[in-house]
C-alpha cells in the first residue's frame, strides 16, 4: 500500500520507546478496564505515534540518522498523506476507548504538528519545544491513559496520587529528551532548528540530563515509597541501574571524543531505558496485583 520509505519514516517500532508512560499509567491503576486499555494502546502506539513520526519526518526531510532510523530514505508527499490517514484512524479507534480519549489523541496530534510544521515549527525554540514534548508525551499521555482505563471523573485526576506520577512522567521526559537530539546538531543547525541539546552543547546535554534525570529518579522512588512500599521503590532503582551505568559509560567516552555522541550510542541508551522501564512496570503490576 505504501512505499518502503513511507513505512520507514512512520517508524512503528519507535513506539516501543514511548511505551513506558502508558505502562506506568496502567501499572498504578486500581481498576483497569482492559477493553479500553487495549483500544487506547492500539490508537496511541500503532497509529497516533507513527502519524507524529511521519509528519515530523516529512517536514524535517532528514538526510542523516533520526530516531530509530540510521539511514533514512528520501521522503515523498505520500508520507504526509499516510501520517494524516494514521492520525484519522487513530482518533477513530480512540472513540472505542471513549470520546475523551479520542479528544486527547486529537489534541496530542495538534501539538505534534505544531512542533514540526513550518508555519509554527516549535522545534526552532529549544525551551518551548522541550516543554511541549515533555508535557504531551509525559503527563498528558499519563493522565489520558489513567483517566480512560479507570473510568474516572475529571475531578479525580486532580488528586495528588494521580498528579504526582503524571508530573514525574513529564520530568523524566524533560531530562531524557535532549539526549535523543545529541547526535543531530549539524543537521538541526542547517535547518535553523535550535533544539535544547544544541543550546546546551554535547557536554552540557549530558550534564543537564544527569541532573534532571537524577531528580526524576528520586521523585519516582519517593512516589513508590509513599504510595506503595519501600521494596517497590528499591525495585525501581534496581531496574534503572543498568541505564545509569550505561549513561556514565557513554559520558566518559564522549569526554574522550565527542564523535561518540552518535546515533549508535543514543539508540542503545533508548533501547536499554525502554526495556528496563517497561519490564519494571510489568513486574510491578504483577507483584502488586
Amino acid at each position: 500500500m505504501f512505499k518502503p520509505s513511507t513505512w520507514q519514516h512512520l517508524r512503528l517500532s519507535f513506539s516501543f520507546f514511548l511505551l513506558p508512560v502508558y505502562l506506568f499509567a496502567l501499572s498504578v491503576s486500581p481498576q483497569i478496564d482492559w477493553w479500553k486499555a487495549l483500544w487506547s494502546f492500539v490508537s496511541l502506539h500503532l497509529f497516533i505515534y507513527p502519524a507524529s513520526n511521519g509528519f515530523n519526518s516529512y517536514y524535517d526531510k532528514d538526510e542523516k540518522s533520526i530516531g530509530g532510523v540510521e539511514k533514512p530514505l528520501p521522503v515523498s508527499k505520500e508520507l504526509l498523506n499516510a501520517s494524516l490517514i494514521f492520525d484519522l484512524v487513530g482518533i477513530n479507534i480512540g472513540f472505542l476507548a471513549g470520546w475523551e480519549f479520542a479528544l486527547a489523541v486529537f489534541v496530542y496530534g495538534l501539538a505534534s504538528k505544531a512542533y514540526s510544521h513550518h508555519s509554527i515549527r516549535l522545534k526552532k525554540y529549544p525551551i518551548i519545544s522541550l516543554l511541549t514534548i515533555a508535557f504531551f508525551q509525559g503527563g498528558f499521555t499519563f493522565l489520558a491513559t489513567y483517566y480512560t482505563v479507570n473510568n474516572l471523573s475529571i475531578h479525580q485526576l486532580l488528586e495528588i496520587p494521580v498528579l504526582l506520577p503524571a508530573c514525574l512522567s513529564s520530568i523524566m521526559l524533560l531530562g531524557s529528551y535532549p539526549m535523543t537530539q545529541v547526535y543531530q546538531h549539524e543537521e538541526d543547525s542547517q535547518r535553523g532548528d535550535k533544539t535544547m541539546s544544541l543550546l546546551l552543547g554535547i557536554k552540557g546535554t549530558f550534564i543537564y540530563t544527569m541532573n534532571v534525570f537524577g531528580l526524576s529518579t528520586l521523585g519516582f522512588a519517593y512516589f513508590y515509597w509513599k504510595y506503595f512500599s519501600i521494596q517497590d521503590a528499591a525495585l525501581f532503582l534496581i531496574f534503572l541501574t543498568p541505564v545509569l551505568f550505561f549513561f556514565f559509560f557513554w559520558f566518559v567516552k564522549v569526554l574522550k571524543s565527542q564523535e561518540n555522541a552518535n546515533f549508535k550510542y543514543t539508540m542503545r541508551l533508548n533501547m536499554l531505558s525502554a526495556i528496563c522501564l517497561n519490564t519494571f512496570y510489568l513486574v510491578f503490576y504483577i507483584i502488586n496485583t
